[in-house]
């Protein structure tokens, strides 16, 4: 049951940042970040945030998240309705398409297989 709940405090963190780091955060140095996950822990106290960087200076990006974690922080707290709001901690996502490549990988041996 706790899994579960995780799971989809997870998600609701990784939609709700992905909107605020993509839409209304004017700070240069995020132009080019996505949200690709979020893993909250089942206690509720630290998510665990991987972003992706397209063509963007990974030290500069990462900081630039590390300053406005009290600010996302505070946006999470009045977008959702939790009782503990989890610490972020941001990471670099190094395959950041890794899950398209794995579907088009996917598609391709069923076509394969589809023909013969």
């Amino acid at each position: 049951m706790e899994d579960h709940r995780a799971q989809r405090v997870s998600e609701a963190v990784r939609e709700e940042l992905a909107e605020l780091i993509g839409f209304e955060m004017d700070d240069p140095r995020l132009v080019d970040v996505t949200v690709t996950s979020a893993e909250v822990s089942p206690d509720m106290r630290h998510a665990h945030i991987k972003v992706a960087l397209n063509g963007a200076n990974e030290k500069k990006a990462i900081a630039a998240l590390e300053h406005a974690k009290n600010f996302l922080r505070h946006e999470l707290a009045a977008r959702l309705n939790l009782r503990r709001i989890p610490e972020f901690h941001f990471a670099c996502d190094a395959h950041a398409d890794a899950d398209s490549r794995i579907d088009f990988l996917l598609r391709r041996a069923r076509r394969g297989r589809a023909k013969e």
